[in-house]
């Protein structure tokens, strides 16, 4: 995979002193939903993923290293100047239940339950609830927010909730809606509503750039939903849980920025990604935070941050990712003491240019103020040729021009790939492009599957061999399942 890091240098704000200084606003269900019901997620490796504790530092008021300045508790301001949170206080919750209860129910979705989790903790501020039509109409038609004061933040994905019209019918005149999860429990409140026409077709293309069947988040959430969407203000009755050994790792924007506080961050940098770590990932990672110590920072930290919602049947599962991450931490391919592993609770559209953009959106509310791209960002084969869907340079050329994204500006970082002559992973040279050998996820996934090794070097023998027993574990389960055949 070929790599390149996307940053935004504000011309205001970029100076010796700037370097030194963060400035800030300060302001959960069963099971992880990669939905592979194959392997039973299981509690693994560290219990906290803040590995490393560094010295105790008081986040109240900090001195920065030069010009006196006071730090703050994180080093970019949160879209709309706040963070957002929507989880209602503990002791609220009683009285929300049994209001709730009163209220007409929508019925959600596990893929619904983790937009509830992505709005409620603040990933997609300054948004406060499933979309209304004129928020949803801006996010399709120009991909980003008009606040009430002018400035403008981007938003590229329509996050919505769509209902029947028996469920529309149901809800009538009223005002407020209970949202109840696949368990039956009140998840959250919907209040203020407003009900519009789910147009389904128009939301595809202008997501996608293509209504060509196939398209994994269309199948499994549009294509089923109702003709209606059902906005208004969310209030979320207590934090989203999935029990599956994992959420101690869901950690929020509040407790990111919280954290990157105490390790006295100068720099942070987020590295997106949906598929195990190899170490071409680690080169351009470590490559990252050793151009951010020549330009004189002094304590960046990654924000290791894979994807943890919905993804495609044959992307690797979650719990599975998470253990390869850990051992790509144990075998210090990665260095712990400067590496912040969490997962991002958004699920996957494959949507490319368009969705790469929300994923760097919503690392800018969890206070990273470096966002790392890659090769063909959030994108896909195309779902009925063999070709890819999106041109694979154009996701970090629309993050670069992308509305409400100024906050990050562009250090270009080569491409990395295998190579040959040295048996390692390295930055391409195009002087000798035939040394080298590039490996994509699909190809890599493809290996694991067949029981065959990938080059020597390509990742840590221990994160591999995790990737080899899953695979190995799945073909057990899928040969049980599939019926004897009878001889005559």
């Amino acid at each position: 995979m070929s790599l390149t890091l996307k940053l935004h240098f504000n011309l205001h704000h970029h100076n010796h002193a700037n370097k030194n200084t963060i400035i800030t606003n300060t302001n959960y269900i069963n099971r992880n939903t990669c939905f592979s019901n194959k392997i039973q997620p299981k509690t693994i490796y560290n219990t906290n993923p803040l590995i490393i504790t560094p010295r105790k530092v008081d986040s109240r008021v900090m001195q920065g290293e030069c010009c006196n300045k006071i730090i703050k508790s994180s080093l970019i301001e949160p879209d709309g100047g706040s963070l957002v949170d929507l989880v209602v206080g503990e002791r609220e919750r009683d009285l929300k239940r049994v209001e709730g209860e009163e209220l007409p129910k929508v019925k959600l979705s596990k893929i619904d339950v983790e937009w509830v989790h992505v709005i409620g903790e603040g990933w997609a501020s300054p948004l406060r609830g499933f979309m209304r039509e004129d928020e949803y109409l801006q996010c399709l038609h120009f991909n980003s927010l008009r606040l009430k004061n002018g400035s403008v933040v981007n938003m590229s994905l329509p996050i919505v909730l769509a209902i029947d019209d028996e469920t529309k019918g149901r809800i009538g005149s009223c005002s407020n809606v209970g949202l109840i999860g696949p368990d039956g429990d009140l998840v959250a409140i919907l209040r203020s509503i407003e009900i519009y026409k789910h147009n389904k077709e128009e939301r595809i293309a202008r997501t996608w750039g293509t209504t060509a069947p196939g398209l994994p988040y269309v199948e499994e959430v549009i294509t089923p939903a109702g003709n209606w969407l059902i906005g208004g203000d969310l209030e979320v009755i207590q934090p989203i849980k999935y029990n599956d050994g994992l959420d101690n790792y869901r950690l929020s924007p509040k407790q990111l920025r919280q954290e990157f506080d105490r390790r006295k961050a100068d720099a942070v940098f987020a590295f997106q990604l949906r598929n195990p770590v190899h170490n071409g990932h680690a080169l351009l990672m470590n490559d990252t935070r050793k151009r951010l110590l020549e330009m004189g920072y002094k304590n960046p930290i990654l924000l290791l941050h894979p994807l943890g919602g919905f993804t495609k049947a044959d992307d690797v599962p979650l719990d599975v990712r998470m253990e390869q991450h850990s051992k790509v931490l144990e075998d210090g391919i990665l260095d712990p003491e400067t590496t912040i592993v969490a997962i991002f609770p958004s699920p996957m559209h494959y949507a490319g240019p368009t969705e790469v953009q929300w994923h760097a959106k919503a690392r800018i509310n969890a206070g990273a103020n470096f966002y790392i791209v890659g090769r063909d960002p959030a994108g896909m084969g195309h779902p009925t040729e063999k070709r890819d869907l999106y041109d694979p340079d154009h996701g970090k050329k629309v993050l670069s021009m992308a509305p409400g994204l100024e906050k990050l500006n562009i250090l270009p970082f080569r491409v990395a790939a295998y190579d040959t002559t040295e048996n390692k992973m390295a930055f391409f040279d195009p002087t000798r492009s035939k040394d080298f050998l590039f490996i994509s996820g699909t190809k890599m996934r493809a290996y694991a599957r067949n029981g065959e090794n990938p080059p020597d070097g390509f990742m840590c023998p221990s994160g591999w061999k995790v990737l080899v027993n899953y695979y190995e574990r799945l073909q057990v389960e899928e040969q049980a399942q599939q019926p004897a055949v009878l001889s005559t």
